[in-house]
């Protein structure tokens, strides 16, 4: 929905750049894991989410007013990546490489499921949950409940552990579109 309201309205008034930059990073560190591992799965998956979010991030970067920020971050993203890549590649030996890589990429998946819960304050101390989005809610909960369940098919406790607080606060963003309904919303 960001995608479409940047290209209807020709501008990224009230979109957040760092989501698309963040899950960018995401899908980059887990294709890492899915090509060191020879998961073909997640490397389908996150290639086309990679491929996704570097999309959002360039008609982000094309209609954004104030490129320099936009740029700097980007710039700050690659930097990450090349510096894990060589940490991953030159610093940590071939045997322990895919446990490494899949702790970082658990934590960074766990910080990202996490990060809603300033909003979820938000919406408990105005009672409104305007600046929630029901569909990514939806999107959330089946993406990180179709992963729990394929790590725990695999016994993969790198792709399990993380999407489990996924499930959770997608519950409990159900719950407060439940407990404060848009009708219930008061205009500003």
């Amino acid at each position: 929905s960001d995608l479409r309201q940047m290209l209807a309205t020709k501008s990224v008034e009230n979109i957040q750049f760092l989501p698309f930059l963040t899950t960018d990073a995401n899908n980059l560190s887990w294709l890492g894991y899915g090509c060191l591992k020879g998961d073909g799965t997640v490397i389908t998956v996150n290639a086309i989410g990679a491929a996704l979010q570097t999309l959002y991030i360039l008609v982000y970067l094309y209609y954004s007013p104030a490129k320099r920020p936009v740029l700097l971050q980007l710039l700050l993203l690659l930097a990450v990546v090349v510096t894990g890549y060589g940490y991953f590649t030159i610093l940590v030996d071939t045997g322990t490489r895919l446990t490494h890589l899949g702790l970082f990429c658990s934590v960074f998946t766990i910080s990202m499921y996490l990060s809603p819960l300033a909003d979820l304050a938000k919406v408990v101390r105005s009672k409104s949950t305007r600046c929630l989005s029901f569909p990514l809610t939806v999107t959330t909960l089946v993406a990180s409940s179709s992963w729990t369940l394929y790590g725990l098919q695999l016994h993969d406790l790198y792709i399990t552990v993380p999407n489990v607080p996924g499930i959770v606060t997608s519950l409990v963003r159900f719950w407060l579109f439940q407990r404060y309904r848009p009708e219930q919303d008061k205009p500003y």
